[in-house]
């Protein structure tokens, strides 16, 4: 294990906060000598893992955790400026018990406690900590803020109730991060964590990769609050010390504290989650009495659709085709796949709601045609089923379903009423900073004319998955100006920084992923 490891990280998943690409973070981990990173977003797990295949992939041990906001008082009140003054906290999953209540403490916040941010209370934290390493945040926590405030007590009161609940694995966070109140808290910390007897361990609250994508950080904070850097308001760190820093900086700078940088160390050795992949659990769904198994009575749904389709007596192309694909579903484990994908279409087909005939890779199979899943006939259209289903390539099946607008919600809460609200849910989708938008957002916050940056964003082609950086190979005019006119290549440089990260996230319009829980 290396000298330190960084376990207060913020990836481009605290979004329009952390500027730090998921891809690159193993990478940089690597190059300064560290085989072992964590990933603590605010408030949410949206990279988790994307982050531990990338870590895997560089063969960095991945850290998962999650930087949760804490309501002052419950999660279930709202009221103005009161319940809006959150706190920060580090989470970090030991083991698989820590990373599902991780994960449910980070859905709570959203489901329950979502005000301004996603937050949880005292009392959940309570319910679900066993399996979690808690550090006590930067600036922003509880403890940093009551010390700050010269409330003492209330510091002390916080971390013995912390201490008490988490045992061992409760630790005062001291950072290195050039802020001024910073150095004031970090002596008031270190006091108190003796006093109390603490553990310590030392931080850098990380928002960008290197000392010099400060300045590319502060734009995207601007983008985020809507403001200019030239604003005087503007939410700001006034610092360029948040970035991944090497071991050798961290000891340097926490020398007369060596048991911080130690204690890193030791909270990586106890983390230890691993992830299985390639695996689905499907829901079970109830099939009739009579029939012993569900392939049984998937196989007398196939048998009648294919004589409802192609009369009494089917050519034998056609039932040779249909045995090939029941072999391939049921080798696959996909026989409950197609009868909840069958059921909540014969559902919608049966209560007057409009159901397309169905679109991709799907409309090659004649099972799916034969149940009515599609409405188009791949034999007539020469059709491919391994386009859809191959052995040689396993991936899960997709049914590409549309309903009529005004019903869909039909469909989707018979489905939750059927398996569980619990077993259902629907799929986030990321709206990205892509390559006019990104060069509009940093042009307004550098000051650069309206004018100006729309004649920037319309010289880069309308091209599907186009880049500034290819843009500037294809445009010779936009390329002319950029290493010609100060004030475009500046723009250019900061968006092409930025572009492609994460700008919101949404509800998918229709995916929805099923789901059957292990435990």
């Amino acid at each position: 294990m290396s000298k330190f490891v960084h376990l207060h990280i913020h990836s481009e998943f605290s979004l329009l906060d952390g500027a730090n690409r998921i891809k690159d973070l193993p990478v940089r981990a690597k190059e300064l000598g560290m085989d072992a990173i964590a990933i603590t977003d605010h408030g949410a797990m949206y990279g988790t893992i994307d982050f531990y295949k990338a870590c895997k992939k560089e063969g960095i041990k991945p850290i998962i955790g999650c930087e949760v906001y804490v309501a002052p008082r419950s999660r279930f009140d709202k009221e103005p400026n009161i319940d809006n003054h959150y706190n920060h906290l580090i989470l970090l999953a030991k083991n698989q018990q820590g990373y599902q209540n991780l994960s449910k403490l980070v859905s709570i916040g959203f489901v329950d406690g979502y005000y301004y941010k996603p937050r949880i209370d005292l009392e959940v934290l309570e319910k679900y900590h066993e399996g979690l390493i808690c550090l006590s945040a930067c600036l922003a926590g509880s403890v940093n803020q009551a010390l700050l405030n010269g409330q003492t007590e209330k510091a002390e009161e916080i971390a013995l109730w912390h201490k008490k609940l988490f045992g061992e694995d409760y630790y005062i966070e001291i950072q290195n991060n050039g802020i001024k109140e910073q150095v004031l808290a970090n002596q008031k910390l270190i006091a108190l964590a003796r006093k109390l007897d603490i553990p310590l361990v030392a931080t850098n609250d990380a928002h960008y990769l290197k000392k010099e994508d400060a300045y590319n950080h502060e734009v995207l904070l601007c983008i985020q609050t809507g403001k200019r850097m030239s604003d005087m308001d503007r939410m700001r760190f006034e610092t360029d010390e948040l970035y991944v820093k090497s071991p050798e900086e961290m000891m340097e700078y926490f020398k007369a504290f060596p048991d911080a940088i130690e204690n890193t160390v030791k909270i990586a050795e106890k983390c230890n989650v691993e992830f299985e992949f390639g695996h689905t659990i499907l829901p079970n769904y109830d099939v009739p009495e009579e029939f012993a198994t569900h392939y049984d009575y998937f196989k007398k749904l196939c048998d009648d659709g294919i004589k409802n389709r192609y009369g009494e007596n089917p050519s034998q192309e056609i039932l040779d085709r249909m045995e090939y694909e029941l072999g391939v579903i049921q080798k696959m484990g996909y026989v409950d796949y197609f009868l909840i994908v069958w059921d909540f279409i014969h559902y919608a087909k049966t209560h007057n709601i409009p159901v397309g005939p169905g679109r991709g890779s799907g409309a090659g199979s004649i099972i799916a045609y034969a149940i009515e899943i599609t409405d188009i006939d791949p034999m007539k259209y020469g059709l491919l089923f391994e386009r859809f289903l191959n052995p040689e390539r396993i991936s899960m099946p997709d049914f590409d379903v549309d309903f009529c607008y005004e019903h869909r919600q039909d469909v989707i809460d018979y489905v939750s009423e059927k398996y569980g609200h619990d077993h259902v849910s629907q799929i986030i989708t990321f709206g990205t900073m892509a390559a006019k938008m990104v060069i509009r957002d940093v042009a307004r916050v550098l000051d650069v004319p309206y004018s100006e940056a729309d004649s920037l964003a319309k010289m880069i082609p309308n091209e599907l998955h186009i880049t500034i950086k290819k843009a500037l190979e294809q445009n010779k005019e936009l390329k002319d100006r950029y290493e010609t006119e100060e004030t475009v290549k500046k723009v250019l440089d900061v968006a092409m920084a930025l572009e492609g990260m994460p700008r919101q996230a949404s509800t998918h319009a229709c995916r929805r992923s099923y789901y059957q829980r292990t435990s």
